[in-house]
């Protein structure tokens, strides 16, 4: 007879996603995870098949409690200013990390150099979050400029696409110069206006 879990899997998901987010994938380790989430290593095996199946289950995490409530007020219906206010946000949060927190940065930016560099499946998850990312900016800025060419709305969301991203790859290095880009970034939609 099999043996029922005794732990929750959400909370062993919470605490690995930190690891990994603040770690990498390449820096966290089997007994990182274990001292994370209070979980011996054959729970962890027993449950997610092995250290990349917690990755998999932290990636989905985090898309889904992070990345997709940030992204709603540009998707669900936005307003005129719901670009500037993804901005405004995204940079509250970046000014408002320690550095001793593992959340800096970006997950899936930051594995995109590491184990998203050599990985195919963890390549097209970062390619479809980059994906989504865009379309959702693309989306704020539709709704700020309505009668703005499809050329237009490209290339205004390709360039916030790319503040964004610098943003959230040096909020891990250099807070400061993280939030200037933000900032950069909303006078340039506001001088669109």
């Amino acid at each position: 007879m099999a043996r029922s879990q005794e732990f929750d899997t959400t909370s062993a998901i919470a605490a690995a996603l930190d690891v990994f987010w603040a770690r990498g994938y390449e820096g966290t380790s089997l007994t990182d995870l274990e001292t994370a989430t209070g979980l011996s290593r054959s729970s962890l095996y027993n449950s997610f098949g092995n250290k990349r199946g917690v990755f998999d289950s932290a990636v989905q995490m985090y898309l889904e409690h992070v990345i997709r409530p940030r992204l709603r007020g540009l998707t669900d219906n936005p307003t005129p200013d719901a670009v500037d206010s993804y901005l405004i946000s995204l940079r509250g949060a970046i000014a408002t990390m320690t550095p001793d927190s593992p959340r800096r940065g970006c997950l899936l930016l930051n594995a995109a150099a590491g184990i998203g560099a050599h990985d195919d499946a963890v390549a097209a998850v970062i390619r479809s979050y980059r994906q989504e990312l865009s379309d959702a900016i693309g989306s704020g800025l539709h709704a700020s400029f309505p009668s703005a060419t499809a050329a237009t709305l490209a290339d205004r969301t390709r360039i916030l696409l790319s503040c964004t991203v610098s943003a959230l790859v040096l909020a891990r290095v250099d807070t400061a110069q993280a939030t200037a880009t933000l900032e950069s970034a909303r006078r340039l939609l506001l001088g669109w206006g």
